[in-house]
């Protein structure tokens, strides 16, 4: 979008992927500002508003309550504006990830509760690659994602649902011709990504 003249306003809270995103933005010529901040804690680092808010990939699950999210959202968006969000769909995570299976397993309950513990090999947030550590984690229904904006103040104006993931969440996943991944057999039997639009009423 900066490059079709828009001004853009990137936010993380890992200062690693905001100097990466600086030194891009300067490298091709887009002019953009990144924060440094916790999205919960942003009104406390920006005074602004803003036509789109977009939240990508990845996000929901390190939210362990999502009205804070959502306020902040309904904050930073001008009357008129939208918010929109992509990202794993919430029903995959019934699904057991051990890369050894070589179908799907339903092991985890869909409506969750509480915070679990996961341990990762490296971040996209840290240096140390290779070495293993715990994470928590919280997981959301479609059903609070989609409530959560509402009650925030937001109009939604649609939900998409997909049956394909931006990477392989599975082993026995496979690669199509567009660039995402999907299921063999089980193909369009499971949502794996979702979108959602909300806009704020003028």
């Amino acid at each position: 979008m900066g490059r079709h003249g828009a001004v853009v306003t990137g936010v993380d809270f890992s200062p690693r992927s905001i100097g990466l995103a600086r030194a891009l933005a300067e490298e091709s010529g887009i002019p953009a500002t990144f924060i440094c901040s916790d999205v919960l804690n942003l009104r406390e680092n920006l005074r602004a508003e803003f036509d789109i808010v977009f939240s990508s990939y990845g996000i929901l699950h390190w939210l362990s309550d999502l009205k804070p999210w959502a306020d902040a959202i309904a904050h930073f968006l001008k009357p008129g504006g939208f918010f929109y969000i992509v990202e794993d769909h919430p029903f995959m995570r019934v699904f057991d990830s051990d890369p050894t299976l070589a179908e799907l397993k339903v092991s985890n309950t869909y409506f969750f509760s509480g915070a679990y513990a996961c341990e990762i090999e490296g971040s996209y947030a840290t240096d140390f690659k290779g070495e293993k550590r715990t994470y928590y984690m919280w997981d959301h229904s479609l059903g609070e994602v989609v409530t959560t904006p509402i009650e925030a103040g937001l109009r939604l104006e649609f939900l998409h649902e997909f049956p394909f993931a931006l990477r392989a969440k599975f082993p026995m996943m496979t690669k199509g011709a567009d660039g995402y991944w999907y299921l063999g057999r089980e193909d369009k039997m499971v949502p794996l990504l979702f979108s959602l639009k909300a806009s704020k009423p003028r």
